[in-house]
């Protein structure tokens, strides 16, 4: 069994997975209501949370399953928020040496790499090898507040990226979009909760789509955009059109999403066997359509990761130390920033 630690931003958790049944346990404790009144995520305050919530949750992990079957600690090392990140690398070592078993540093992306195939896996355990490479190679999509990104998974288990955000992540976009609108944190899902009851084409607003061959994303014109609209609008008329400005606007960042992935499914020539779609604005129930509705199209499996495993999560981080051939144990683990999804 693998004990499976989370603390790169806001969201403490922990998990316990057995490669042979699957998710043994989950446990989660949210920073959102310290992190609102703040209008976003405050570093220190965050690492003081994971402080103070993973011993609670440990314990609780230990008592509802135990850790007697724990033959590896995964924690995630990068990237992410640097002092939640150092909180969670330090109880995963404690751990390790309390329990006597090796420490795999997860990759942050790679664990949201790996979180759409956990469906898969808890169908069939016993089978997933020979499901998984059913489905290979993959095509997937990343988008979170702090990345967006399309990469390749291959028949041998190994990442590529094709393409990423030239600037603000298709998440960031949605929270700065609502802070705009006046509408709080966490914005994307107060956006897509106003959308509801608006028209998706009241306004226009850029798809930031560029050249026709160029899989890059780019949301910073789109924020440019609503900012310019709303100080042409008097007060009354923003909270009137609220719905139609944030059903319009979401729909522009989900159809250069959509648009993006399509592409990148035609270059790939037929060669995909499915499309995953991972990461916190995976959970937005426009953008699953869009591109539920792209996989069929395509006649590709469609793999979301499901809404449990779409945020920051310890269950994905357990799993991609089991699935992913580059999670490997490390006796000196150390907090790396950045991106590490190249895949020779």
């Amino acid at each position: 069994m693998i004990l499976g630690l989370e603390s790169s931003c806001d969201e403490t958790a922990v998990a316990l997975f057995s490669p042979s049944q699957g998710l043994a346990g989950e446990w989660i404790a949210s920073q959102i209501a310290t992190h609102a009144q703040h209008g976003g995520v405050v570093p220190d305050l965050a690492a003081r949370e994971h402080l103070r919530n993973f011993g609670p949750l440990l314990q609780q992990a230990q008592a509802e399953v135990g850790f007697s079957a724990v033959t590896m600690v995964a924690v995630t090392h990068g990237p992410g928020l640097a002092p939640c990140l150092a909180l969670g690398v330090a109880a995963a070592q404690a751990l390790g040496r309390a329990l006597h078993v090796p420490v795999a540093g997860v990759n942050h992306l790679r664990g949201h790499v790996w979180s759409a195939f956990l469906p898969v896996h808890a169908e069939a355990p016993g089978e997933f090898a020979l499901r998984a490479a059913a489905l290979l190679p993959h095509l997937g999509l990343i988008v979170s507040g702090g990345n967006t990104l399309l990469f390749v998974l291959n028949r041998e288990r190994r990442l590529t990226v094709l393409a990423a955000t030239r600037d603000d992540a298709a998440g960031e976009a949605l929270d700065k979009g609502a802070k705009l609108l006046g509408l709080g944190y966490p914005g994307g899902p107060l956006i897509e909760r106003t959308a509801r009851s608006g028209r998706i084409d009241a306004f226009d607003f850029p798809r930031g789509i560029g050249a026709k061959r160029d899989l890059s994303f780019s949301f910073s014109g789109l924020k440019t955009s609503l900012r310019y609209r709303i100080e042409k609008m008097s007060p009354e008329e923003v909270a009137k059109d609220m719905p139609d400005l944030c059903a319009s606007y979401q729909e522009a960042v989900v159809d250069a999403l959509e648009r993006k992935t399509g592409l990148a499914l035609e270059q790939g020539g037929g060669a995909f066997r499915s499309l995953g779609l991972s990461g916190g604005v995976a959970n937005n129930g426009r953008l699953r359509e869009r591109l539920a509705e792209l996989a069929r199209r395509e006649r590709v499996a469609f793999l979301p990761s499901r809404p449990e495993h779409t945020g920051d999560n310890a269950g994905m981080i357990a799993f991609a130390a089991w699935a992913d051939p580059a999670c490997l144990p490390s006796a000196g683990l150390q907090v790396v920033p950045g991106l590490a999804l190249e895949g020779a």
